[in-house]
């Protein structure tokens, strides 16, 4: 088993591993599911960004794109995420569920013991999130585990609200 970051009562959340590609790959290629988040990929993108993922646990440790999988069954269940925020200095978190455990909780759980894993194990004092206005559901999600908004922005075409959780 590859590194595992941190767990929940249900959860597992552990590095990628050259294993976990083909479960990778349906989550970066399905369109429904990367709505709000990015473009979907195509197998040879979604490769090229899974081996800079794998990759960068070395550069960042502590940091990165990591998969989710259900405790009790060992199912992955979709990705997790604290990661850098490009050219700024601070840090994000995410994360994206296969469409069929949307709406079980899981979200909520793995956004949780993030925000806890945060607190505990990363020398930042400020953690981001991005969503969507019209991902309300991520963004109540995140509301719920302490984040509040700071300001919207635009990325592209898309306008984006900033919400931030701050060490106390």
């Amino acid at each position: 088993m590859s590194d595992l970051i941190f767990e929940t009562e249900r959860l597992l959340i552990r590095q990628y591993t050259i294993d976990d590609f083909e479960n990778f790959f349906l989550l970066s290629s399905n369109e429904e599911v990367m709505r709000y988040i990015r473009p979907a990929q195509n197998r040879e993108q979604s490769k090229e960004f899974f081996d800079k993922i794998i990759k960068a646990y070395d550069e960042q440790p502590g940091l990165g794109r990591w998969a989710m999988l259900e405790k009790r069954s060992g199912i992955f269940l979709g990705s997790f995420a604290v990661i850098p925020i490009e050219n700024s200095g601070d840090i994000q978190l995410g994360y994206a569920l296969l469409k069929e455990h949307w709406g079980k909780g899981y979200a909520t759980e793995a956004t949780n013991a993030g925000v806890e894993y945060f607190k505990n194990k990363i020398p930042f004092t400020e953690l981001y999130a991005l969503t969507e206005p019209a991902n309300t559901a991520s963004e109540k999600v995140l509301r719920k585990a302490g984040f509040q908004f700071l300001k919207t922005k635009k990325e592209g075409e898309k306008e984006l609200l900033v919400l931030i959780l701050r060490k106390q």
